[in-house]
């Protein structure tokens, strides 16, 4: 921060010494301690309060970031309900339909018995692919 040499500080206590004298160096050296210790400590004491308030405003930012991503988490949810998932959808490839529409269907009581809804048992799928959707346009509700 400042360079003060050793010779700098051999002059400052020289032209001290003259224009005090040898009665009063000693307190005036005292006294300039102190108030260089009570500067110091000041200045600490403000360096981490600011520290302190840029920490919280970090804080506070992530929260407001992890409020946001839940409201949207939420929002989407809301608007898209979720998807069942592909093994409770899809009834097991066999080459019995009735036994597929037993499968899906106990599947179905199943979670109709824990509170889960559930789509109503469909037959075995046809050799013809399930429509995709077209990606320029969103989903429908």
């Amino acid at each position: 921060m400042f360079d003060i040499g050793f010779t700098e500080l051999l002059l400052v206590g020289l032209v001290a010494l003259m224009v005090l004298g040898p009665e009063r160096l000693p307190g005036a050296v005292r006294t300039t301690g102190l108030w260089v210790g009570r500067l110091k400590r000041s200045f600490a004491n403000i360096k981490a309060e600011v520290e302190r308030e840029i920490g919280a405003d970090e804080i506070r930012r992530q929260l407001h970031n992890e409020r946001i991503l839940d409201l949207e988490r939420e929002m989407k949810q809301s608007i898209m309900p979720p998807t069942p998932s592909s093994t409770a959808a899809t009834p097991p490839a066999t080459s019995n339909a009735g036994e597929a529409v037993a499968a899906a269907n106990v599947g179905a009581t199943t979670n109709a018995s824990i509170g889960i809804d559930a789509p109503p048992a469909e037959p075995a799928p046809s050799a013809a692919p399930a429509p995709t959707p077209r990606p320029d346009r969103s989903p429908e509700p």
